[in-house]
């Protein structure tokens, strides 16, 4: 689809504002007139939309936009839904199931509207123990046992994320044996941003490697996502760290701004604005932001979910950090100093001790050492 924006005009742009006429986000239309054309009403509407969906909030509808939309405009019931390999169906109706099954006990994994092979599964239990054919295909039949037997009493798919819990608590808080995917930005022909004579993929690239040592000297087992010269997809960057049944996935970029006061760090984990959030990323987004910004100094811009394929494509919990401005004069300077980058990296390695620690033995946020760590994992190891 094209990139649609204000002053774009079409059948397109009049299927965008129907939509988001039926979410109550714009006036019910009266006329045809300017229907399809793409007004500052409908540059609002869409901002407000993106916010709700944890989507970037630049009032442009992209593909991701785009889908997220056509996604919203599906509840359970208004089609038949199944899993298939070559077009991966998505909407607010695989959402509703994924949360109804995992309120009856059916592990449909996390709530993130795509109907993947475990919510197949899930739903294949489901209708096996209802009695129903297991078929995989969520019909009238199987739609009307799910009102049935549904309560209001457990929403956001909380199960799935009690178990992100229990599986950091289980895991026990030495890092060796702990599998980090550590995912470097950009790479290849995709510089990422470019300014000040630093670029993004480059700044990424190092940090990865330099928290690659770091985790390894702990004797966990550090993964990097991409070579130096290539640039994986979100997806192929999900199914990276998925293959590798990753514990967790670290995402490392730098951002930008036109203006060159913007600055600071950010950190961003799984969330869709219906109330569904990876309580061990938001844990994690914490840890690392408080660290970073501590240690570094840099504006704390603070953690915020969203709902980018990076997040809902990966299974295990995943945070994406943006770490400076490279358009900022400050922040530039910063994180073209290599002792800066191995602060950075350090804060990062101290906040996953932090998630598994769960407060056992804890330090003032800033105060907690490399060497505290590797001290830690030898006394463990005794």
């Amino acid at each position: 689809m094209r990139v649609l924006r204000r002053g774009d005009a079409g059948p397109d742009v009049a299927e965008i504002r129907a939509i988001l006429s039926g979410m109550d986000l714009l006036p019910p239309v009266t006329g045809t007139d300017g229907y399809d054309t793409f007004d500052v009403a409908l540059e609002h509407a869409v901002r407000a939309f993106q916010q709700r969906r944890g989507l970037m909030t630049d009032g442009i509808v992209g593909p991701a936009t785009f889908q997220a939309l056509k996604g919203a405009s599906y509840h359970l019931g208004s089609r038949p839904l199944s899993y298939m390999i070559a077009s991966p169906v998505h909407g607010d109706d695989v959402f509703t199931l994924q949360e109804r099954l995992t309120e009856l006990g059916f592990d449909a994994g996390r709530p993130d509207g795509y109907f993947g092979p475990q919510t197949e599964r899930a739903l294949k239990t489901f209708q096996r123990d209802m009695r129903l054919t297991p078929d995989g295909m969520c019909g009238p039949a199987t739609i009307r046992e799910l009102h049935r037997l549904s309560s209001p009493r457990a929403r956001g798919g909380r199960p799935v994320f009690l178990r992100e819990q229990e599986q950091v608590r289980q895991a026990g808080p030495r890092l060796r044996g702990k599998r980090i995917v550590i995912d470097p930005g950009h790479g290849g022909d995709d510089l990422g941003v470019v300014a000040g004579g630093l670029r993004e993929a480059d700044i990424a690239w190092d940090l990865a490697r330099r928290l690659e040592g770091r985790m390894k000297a702990t004797g966990m087992e550090a993964l990097i996502s991409r070579g130096p010269n290539h640039s994986p997809t979100e997806l192929e960057r999900a199914k990276f760290a998925n293959d590798a049944g990753a514990d967790l996935f670290l995402s490392l970029h730098s951002d930008k701004n036109p203006s060159p006061r913007a600055q600071g760090v950010a950190s961003f984990h799984f969330g869709n604005g219906n109330g569904t959030t990876s309580t061990v990323g938001e844990l994690l987004a914490g840890f690392i932001q408080r660290e970073v910004a501590a240690r570094t100094g840099m504006l704390d811009c603070r953690t915020h979910y969203k709902s980018w394929d990076i997040f809902t494509r990966t299974r295990c919990p995943a945070v994406r950090v943006e770490i400076g401005y490279l358009t900022n004069p400050d922040d530039a300077r910063k994180l073209g100093d290599p002792a800066f980058r191995d602060i950075v990296a350090e804060g990062i390695l101290i906040a996953v001790k932090r998630l598994y620690l769960l407060g056992e033995g804890d330090q003032p946020t800033g105060t907690f050492t490399f060497a505290d760590v590797l001290a830690h994992e030898l006394a463990k190891a005794e």
